[in-house]
């Protein structure tokens, strides 16, 4: 359901992070890693996705904003 909205994510240059999607419709965040794993992280405002994809450094954003913020479950 969800991860078919979010098929389409960003690839974003990140010594952290590998790609990034996001849903406004379900407010959910989906995050690929280096290595692989997918984590969808839910009730993730739109301005806190703008900000990860403006910040200089995504890894550095998404560990100061998002991790540990925002419930998740990983996906793969």
């Amino acid at each position: 359901m969800i991860s078919a909205i979010l098929s389409g994510r960003i690839p974003v240059s990140s010594s952290n992070l590998a790609s990034v999607g996001y849903s406004a419709f379900s407010e959910t965040l989906e995050i690929e890693f280096h290595g692989g794993r997918v984590y969808q992280y839910f009730d993730v405002p739109a301005s806190e996705y703008a900000g990860l994809m403006a910040a200089g450094s995504h890894g550095t954003y998404f560990h100061a904003h998002i991790k540990d913020r925002y419930s998740y479950k990983k996906v793969h």
